[in-house]
């Protein structure tokens, strides 16, 4: 059965390429009006154009996540034209650098936690009025295994990225008596340009693709869901709840 999100306003970060790119499509197909946020404008109005020929329609940003008053701006905006957002993805980040925590600079450390972490906390502070106004809102925070394995040399990236965990946790407690719902989402290995970066010897032709993981994005997303504050792997294409202490 076909996920519809007819009628639906969706909102998604880094929209340009890789996971956003093939959500931004996939929201659209299922009946999104899709507002497609990037720093690259010619990027989103290629994205445009596809969205276009597929029958959708989509309103573009090009907007740079380290702009804290442009975000500001953006929940009210959102209000104003739609009345609402039923769905957020938060797709955008950064890997950062991949080396020893003592050997990061004070620039890095703060470009991956500003990216990653703080501009998606100014989102959700921005976005809430209209998230709440949604007869059924849907916020999907893009995580990672990192955030658990806790590797050696992935500092920056791991941590920011447990912090993205904690923060979408804790907005799902904050809206549990709420129409609105709060996921994160393990994408694991995809084909993209950040796996390739941080992967340079892996065969791309070994992985899956953000256009595998989209179907599921849509079901996370739509009206139907039910479930909050638990963890879509998509490796292991199920739910999973955080393991909490005793």
């Amino acid at each position: 059965m076909t996920t519809s999100l007819q009628g639906r306003v969706a909102l998604v970060t880094g929209a340009s390429r890789g996971i956003g790119r093939a959500a931004a499509l996939a929201f659209a197909r299922a009946g999104a009006h899709v507002v497609a946020l990037a720093r690259t404008a010619g990027a989103l109005e290629e994205l445009d154009d596809e969205i276009r020929e597929i029958g959708g329609s989509a309103t573009l940003v090009p907007l740079d996540l380290a702009d804290a008053g442009a975000l500001e701006k953006l929940g009210p905006v959102v209000m104003e034209r739609w009345g609402k957002l039923d769905i957020l993805l938060a797709n955008a980040g950064i890997l950062g650098p991949l080396t020893p925590l003592g050997h990061a600079s004070e620039t890095e450390w703060a470009r991956v936690l500003d990216t990653n972490v703080t501009a998606n906390w100014r989102l959700l502070k921005s976005l809430d009025p209209a998230l709440r106004a949604s007869d059924a809102g849907r916020v999907l925070l893009m995580s990672s295994g990192a955030a658990h394995k806790c590797l050696a040399y992935w500092g920056p990236y791991s941590i920011s990225k447990a912090a993205v965990e904690a923060l979408g946790r804790t907005y799902a407690a904050e809206t549990a008596t709420t129409p609105v719902k709060v996921m994160l989402v393990n994408p694991g290995p995809l084909r993209t340009r950040m796996r390739a970066e941080a992967m340079p010897g892996e065969d791309p032709m070994t992985l899956k693709t953000p256009e595998d993981l989209a179907p599921h994005l849509v079901r996370l997303a739509s009206p139907e869901w039910t479930e909050s504050g638990k963890i879509f792997d998509f490796p292991q294409g199920k739910v999973l709840s955080p393991q909490l202490p005793a």
